[in-house]
């Protein structure tokens, strides 16, 4: 076998791996090939081995059946209230139609796009500014389901879309800065005086108990004071009493008696006392002192006072 031979062998093994190769395709997982035979759809092979007739089939278009997220740049669109803004938004979807996918639009994604576009302004047109910013969830669920009946004869269910980023004016911008430092400054301020109202309530309250429990207090020193007085009061009377009634059952003399009074004032006279009340009994044995000593006196002078003269 000469060196031509060979050549042409190995010529003729490659176009028949080659053509084994086109003819013989495998779809992976998650991917769908659409195939037309003599240029016109044929069918939709699905994951697994698939043989294709040669020169009557080509794949159309290679198809995958994973979900895609498209992050569609920046928009600008207009408020009701005429604030211009920027707005991104992300969107979710999964071809679920391989024929209408490939036949449906040319350029589905820039189909998607536009799709987006339009139907953002036109719902962001219907909003004011606050609620644009407060308004992501609406705005989300209005595009989705606007998107999704749009994409249906396209083969492309939506399954979600997001606004990614809201991007207002940098005037607005400051103007919201202020006014959000503005509001918190506001609730920095009742959160102070709530406090301080609180402080001071719980202040009152505690004065308040304070006071009551140092009137209770008071009020029950003085009451056991007043009961041990009267408690004192009464074991001294009670004491006096017995004492009488000893005094009584040993019936004592007259004369004791006046002696017990006299040592009585004597105390009384003990230098503390200003003012002293005599009895009446004491008052009249002084009168009768003072008329003895009287007496006395007089007859000393009668008898003593004519020798006294006559020496003289």
């Amino acid at each position: 076998m000469n060196i031509f031979t060979i050549i042409i062998l190995v010529v003729v093994a490659l176009i028949v791996i080659g053509l084994f190769a086109y003819l013989v395709r495998i779809v992976p997982q998650a991917k769908a090939f659409v195939i037309e035979r003599l240029g016109a759809y044929h069918t939709t092979w699905n994951t697994g081995v698939h043989f294709l007739v040669p020169f009557v089939d080509r794949v159309a278009n290679k198809v995958t059946l994973k979900e895609v997220v498209k992050d569609f740049a920046p928009q600008p669109v207009i408020t009701k209230d005429n604030v211009t803004m920027q707005i991104d938004t992300v969107v979710y979807f999964q071809i679920t139609d391989p024929k209408l996918y490939t036949y449906g639009v040319v350029g589905p994604i820039t189909a998607i796009e536009n799709l987006t576009a339009t139907t953002l302004r036109n719902i962001i047109g219907d909003l004011e500014l606050d609620e644009t910013l407060t308004s992501r969830d609406i705005i989300n669920t209005k595009m989705r389901s606007i998107l999704d009946e749009a994409t249906d004869p396209w083969g492309i269910k939506v399954n979600r879309v997001e606004v990614k980023n809201i991007i207002p004016p940098r005037d607005i911008q400051e103007a919201m800065e202020k006014q959000m430092r503005a509001e918190r400054e506001r609730r920095e301020s009742i959160l102070r005086a709530e406090g301080e109202k609180k402080s001071a309530i719980l202040t009152a309250e505690g004065e308040k108990e304070a006071v009551i429990l140092r009137a209770t207090a008071k009020k029950e020193a003085m009451i056991a004071e007043a009961e041990g007085q009267a408690q004192a009061m009464e074991r001294i009377y009670e004491a006096q009493a017995r004492g009488i009634e000893m005094i009584k059952t040993a019936n004592p003399t007259k004369e004791y008696l006046s002696l017990k009074g006299l040592e009585t004032y004597e105390k009384m006279a003990d230098g503390k006392a200003t003012k002293i009340v005599v009895p009446s009994e004491l008052q009249n044995m002084a009168s009768l002192l003072t008329s003895a000593r009287e007496i006395l006196i007089d007859d000393a002078e009668k008898d003593f006072l004519p020798d006294l003269k006559k020496k003289n």
